[in-house]
């Protein structure tokens, strides 16, 4: 008996890559899933079958799912994804919001348009999502387990990718608010920053050794989003988990020990700053 069975989950761009090893790992810990992808490029363009092959590479292996074709980044796609489990399986007890897109660009050549639809499937899709399901899960009164993907693009910076790299800094906040915003209807937020070799890291260098290779396949970092999903989970909250190959990590805002003056002596004078403030900085 798998450690998701009973369990209704929606799967976000799960036609290819993480998404698909997402799809895979959590039927075969017995979930019943919702397959949502539009089949499109990695920079948002066209569509095709992704979703429908999935389906068919689970149903061949006894398990069970349904394909949901919307385009996440609207509240109306948002529910009707949801409603798809609902309508097919009674039911919604994990989301895991995977959908992404890529319009890298540096800053002074990035246009509205690139800033706006990665924003849009990323971070208001997300939130689109999360809401829809956080609701359905909170009226079915037993909890639920919502799972977000973030990046360390978001979280460290990463050259050329602003638009990306603002959507999941915002999900992994999203994700912190929502937790506890959610936690006291037994439903638990926590997010993923992946790393692995899929088409959305095409233009990364790969190290050279196969073993190397092997160990970042998307299959990596499907394990912690299915035990994430479980019950076994009930009590980890509004965490960020760094996934690369067989290393696993949270990621923690801290602050450094700064500088601090009495504040009888008044506000910092400019001098004040110039001589102190590189103590904060090189902590």
């Amino acid at each position: 008996m798998g450690h998701l069975q009973g369990k209704v989950a929606v799967i976000t761009g799960a036609g290819r890559g993480i998404g698909r090893a997402h799809a895979l790992s959590m039927a075969a810990q017995g979930a019943r899933l919702v397959i949502n992808d539009v089949g499109c490029e990695r920079d948002g363009s066209g569509q095709g079958s992704a979703a429908k092959d999935v389906v068919e590479e689970i149903l061949a292996t006894g398990g069970n799912a349904v394909v949901s074709s919307d385009e996440v980044g609207s509240s109306s796609a948002a529910q009707s994804i949801m409603q798809t489990a609902l309508r097919e399986f009674g039911q919604l007890d994990i989301l895991v919001n995977n959908a992404g897109i890529l319009r890298d660009r540096t800053l002074l050549k990035m246009t509205d348009e690139e800033w706006d639809d990665v924003v849009r499937v990323h971070l208001k899709g997300t939130f689109c999502c999360l809401r829809a399901a956080a609701q359905i899960m909170k009226d079915q009164g037993r909890g639920g387990r919502i799972i977000n993907t973030s990046s360390s693009s978001g979280l460290l910076g990463n050259f050329g990718q602003a638009n990306y790299g603002a959507a999941k800094a915002g999900i992994h906040t999203l994700t912190r608010i929502a937790a506890a915003e959610l936690g006291r209807y037994g439903i638990t937020v926590n997010a993923i920053a992946p790393l692995a070799w899929t088409r959305m890291t095409d233009d990364l260098p790969k190290g050279t050794a196969l073993s190397q290779q092997q160990a970042m396949s998307p299959e990596f970092i499907s394990p912690i989003v299915a035990f994430l999903a479980s019950d076994a989970a009930k009590e980890i909250n509004g965490e960020t988990f760094g996934v690369e190959g067989n290393h696993v990590f949270c990621y923690r805002m801290m602050t450094s020990h700064g500088i601090t003056r009495n504040s009888g002596d008044g506000p910092w004078s400019f001098e004040e700053l110039r001589d102190l403030v590189p103590q904060a900085v090189t902590w």
